[in-house]
């Protein structure tokens, strides 16, 4: 990172995040930085992003559930065709949908579903600070931004991710959204400076789910709110579904509690004010292979003769999401 690009990170942190934890974030995001330019793809991503056409799109809305960026007559055809081949060199995508200059990139995830779940259900966004845990290709981050954060933060160590966001970003200068290519367990405890924390589709991946839970409130200021979804399974407080092997092709799924053992997870982890606010079973129009994510996905890790089965048996997915606050 140049010094002068961090002089203007730290410019940006300074005035909300404590003082003592500055110096920590810009070093992570430098190690991190270095260790994505030292990727094998890194140099083709890279090339994919500056083979983008430098067109200024005569309008942008980050609100459209397929969030555009332009219109298709501010290309030529020979630049929108070099920008859908440059896109295509991101693949896969996962996280979507968008439209960029009339191409639309039919992502893996319905993202916008999700959204549209649980935009109405929480804290209004306008003012706040964000941080959106496991953010992917910063989908929703542009849909907080829409909704009038004062700043929001995508974190998220999946290298191909921060290319996908960064093609956003090249045609959208906005300077109240910033993506950290890192996790969770890089960011300096005890923040408390966000209105707002983002959870979504992450816990389950959590050897400690407590600890989860407590590593978001102490990212939280005090009367902050958490979002938080994740994988659930029927049953009472006692339920808990802890996979001996795979779920759903997944290695890395550790639990997939009840509603109500998860209500009580974040009691017992300090939080308030706990409360359900949607659960939905995911279906294939949801999550599915597309030509934007041409690997498996929902329909091939579900039991072709019992839809409402993993391919191991366990419940297919359903998921949940909760607001809490501190």
């Amino acid at each position: 990172m140049p010094q002068s690009q961090r002089n203007a990170f730290e410019a940006w942190l300074t005035g909300w995040v404590p003082q003592k934890h500055i110096q920590l974030i810009l070093d992570a995001v430098q190690k991190a930085s270095t260790q994505l330019s030292r990727h094998g793809d890194y140099p083709r991503w890279s090339k994919a992003l500056a083979d983008m056409p430098k067109v200024v799109p005569s309008s942008v809305d980050l609100a459209a559930d397929s969030m555009r960026i332009g219109m298709q007559e501010d290309m030529t055809e020979v630049e929108s065709r070099l920008l859908e081949q440059a896109l295509r060199e991101l693949h896969p995508w996962r996280k979507g949908p968008f439209d960029f200059f009339g191409i639309h990139i039919d992502t893996e995830w319905r993202s916008d579903l999700k959204w549209n779940r649980l935009k109405d259900a929480i804290a209004p966004l306008d003012g706040r600070n964000i941080l959106d845990v496991g953010c992917g290709s910063g989908y929703h981050c542009w849909r907080m931004l829409a909704d009038g954060a004062a700043k929001v933060v995508g974190i998220d160590p999946t290298h191909l991710f921060a290319m996908q966001f960064q093609a956003c970003k090249q045609y959208i200068q906005d300077d109240r959204i910033q993506y950290w290519p890192l996790g969770i367990d890089d960011i300096p405890a005890d923040m408390a400076c966000f209105d707002s924390v983002f959870s979504m589709g992450i816990l389950y991946h959590r050897r400690s789910p407590i600890d989860h839970l407590l590593q978001l409130k102490s990212l939280l200021r005090s009367g902050g709110e958490l979002i938080l979804e994740t994988l659930v399974i029927d049953g009472d407080d006692k339920a808990c579904l802890i996979p001996q092997g795979r779920y759903a092709k997944m290695r890395n799924v550790w639990f997939i509690p009840s509603v109500p053992m998860l209500e009580n997870w974040l009691r017992r982890s300090g939080f308030k004010n706990v409360r359900t606010i949607d659960v939905s079973t995911t279906t294939v129009n949801e999550q599915r292979s597309t030509d934007w994510m041409r690997f498996e996905s929902l329909p091939d890790y579900l039991d072709n003769n019992n839809p409402r089965l993993t391919v191991e048996g366990h419940p297919a997915p359903t998921r949940a999401i909760i607001t809490a606050n501190f």
